[in-house]
């Protein structure tokens, strides 16, 4: 009797992921809502045909996507800053914007001098994937952190380009 409980109580923990879906632990959630605000609810992490989440708005019985969500290390994985990789969360909406950006980790040894400033994110909160993220131009640079605000902007703009050519419509298809 107790290895058929054992054995359920495995079957239950295995099943969603043997499914391909599990659900959000409430880390990455909170963290997923400080990108996308406006959603009112997020997918788990999909893998196809980039690895990503999804947000959507509404009401659980009629939900719509709002956007997508990404870490820009797992797809941009060779863009690095002064100490390795810097792992940002970004939102994208239906309409190629982003909502908002979060740096959840790096090694980064500026300090006050870095890309986890508040000013730093708040920058690409509305930006047009389509801007050219140049440091310097539409990309506010920080002082003394230069490889790190270009590697980071890269990342941003190339991840989110990636998102949309692979899960937005292109206007005017009626896809």
């Amino acid at each position: 009797m107790r290895n058929a409980s054992f054995v359920l109580l495995i079957a239950v923990v295995m099943l969603p992921v043997a499914i391909g879906q599990t659900t959000l632990d409430r880390t990455v959630e909170a963290q997923l809502k400080k990108v996308f605000p406006g959603a009112t609810a997020f997918s788990p992490k999909q893998s196809r045909p980039l690895p990503h989440f999804i947000a959507y708005t509404g009401s659980p019985s009629s939900q719509t996507i709002a956007g997508y969500i990404f870490w820009t290390t797992e797809l941009e994985p060779l863009e690095r800053g002064y100490d390795g990789p810097i792992k940002i969360l970004v939102g994208v909406d239906t309409n190629a914007r982003l909502t908002g950006i979060l740096v959840t980790e790096h090694h980064e040894p500026y300090g006050y001098f870095s890309v986890d400033l508040p000013q730093f994110a708040q920058q690409f909160k509305g930006k047009n994937i389509g801007d050219p993220f140049k440091v310097g131009a539409d990309v506010d640079a920080v002082s003394r952190a230069s490889i790190s605000i270009n590697s980071s902007a890269r990342a941003i703009r190339n991840g989110a380009r990636r998102i949309a050519r692979a899960l937005l419509t292109p206007p005017g298809t009626g896809k």
